[in-house]
């Protein structure tokens, strides 16, 4: 189960981060400004988060391995029909899709793995989890990159939709078909009730307004990292791919010492650490460092994205154990949510406020997420 978990996981997380180093293609290709081109990010994190509270809440009424599996089945289709884009408003409408649906499959993840993992070693089974999503990062934003640079833009859809489609075979096999149904029947009329459970919980608001933020002012820079290197003279989407995959390496990173920092640092520092490095990155972009420094950049921060945003979700798949898939959805409503609005923030940013600014504003405000996690957001089983 957890094997087949982590090959979905992987293979969707291909897509998630492979547009953004080709943003200044595809403008090129379909004749369209960066900015907007940009914009695909937001077309698939909008839809991905508003659509959460429902796929979560069939997952439980379902069967998880049932959503996931469906999912997966229109994530492929949605992404082979994004190579075949005639123009930026088809491309658009395939990446609302697969944002649709692609969250039925990373929340539902996590709900599968609380079901199957004892509370001791959830925090390092989600680590490893989170290690494979974040390969799946670091391979799709390189690759991305250098697929576009030697055959073109359209063949990173082609690439990535053979890759969800051997997520799905491999789902197939892996679940004994499509799915099975849940082990414990939950009827369509205890939904509200269970997101009362969920938005009831004194700590709620502290898991859901952190994640938000880290959505919007670490993620939502991502689709301009491609095209401020291009304003800086470097032109290769090659390295755009490379910078933004120093994001994934962090995340492996912490996989492999998230054990020895529980033992060593505890949650709230983590929590601390974590906000803090990711604001002082921010900080040091403001500069516009060469991209050899970017990229280090990026490394940390995916070590410290993932130090603050691992105990958030250990917290969040506990704030209502019967209907954890609703909880985990609602997890990511609000951190998709934020990378919706991220580039919006940014694009009026850098027009309006410029660069160092927005830069300032956005490392400050997650420093505080940080502070303010560290000294609320501690588990207490109710």
């Amino acid at each position: 189960m957890l094997a087949t978990i982590w090959l979905a996981v992987f293979s969707t997380s291909l897509s998630l981060r492979a547009v953004d180093p080709i943003v200044p293609q595809i403008a090129a290709g379909l004749s369209e400004p960066i900015p907007t081109v940009a914009l695909l990010a937001t077309a698939f994190a909008l839809p991905y988060a508003l659509m959460q509270p429902v796929l979560g809440a069939a997952a439980d009424v379902l069967g998880k391995t049932r959503m996931m599996f469906a999912c997966l089945v229109v994530v492929t289709a949605a992404t082979f029909a994004g190579a075949l884009a005639p123009n930026l408003s088809f491309l658009m409408a395939s990446r609302v899709v697969a944002g649709i649906v692609a969250g039925g499959i990373f929340p539902v993840s996590l709900a599968l793995v609380a079901q199957v993992v004892p509370v001791a070693g959830r925090q390092v089974a989600i680590g490893r989890l989170l290690a494979g999503a974040m390969l799946g990062n670091l391979l799709g934003a390189s690759a991305a990159g250098a697929v576009a640079d030697i055959v073109g833009w359209r063949a990173v859809f082609v690439f990535n939709g053979f890759c969800a489609a051997a997520a799905l075979l491999a789902a197939f096999i892996g679940f004994g078909g499509p799915g099975a149904k849940p082990p414990q029947a939950i009827h369509l009329a205890a939904v509200p009730a269970s997101y009362r459970a969920i938005f009831s919980h004194p700590l709620a608001k502290f898991c859901f307004g952190a994640v938000l933020l880290e959505g919007m002012f670490l993620f939502g820079l991502f689709p301009f990292i491609a095209s401020l290197l291009h304003a800086a003279g470097e032109e290769r989407a090659t390295i755009a791919g490379l910078v933004i995959a120093g994001f994934g390496a962090g995340g492996i990173l912490y996989a492999f010492v998230v054990a020895l920092a529980l033992s060593v640092l505890g949650q709230r520092w983590m929590m601390f650490l974590g906000g803090l490095l990711m604001g002082l990155g921010l900080m040091a972009l403001a500069v516009q460092p060469a991209w050899p420094t970017q990229l280090a950049i990026f490394v940390v921060f995916g070590l410290a994205f993932y130090l603050l945003h691992g105990v958030i979700q250990i917290v969040v798949i506990e704030l209502a154990p019967a209907a954890r898939s609703t909880a985990a959805a609602m997890h990511s409503t609000f951190f998709f949510l934020g990378q919706s609005i991220g580039p919006v923030f940014y694009r009026i940013g850098f027009a309006e406020l410029g660069t160092t600014a927005s830069f300032v504003i956005g490392g400050t405000v997650l420093i505080a997420t940080g502070v303010i996690c560290a000294i609320w957001l501690v588990h207490r089983p109710r």
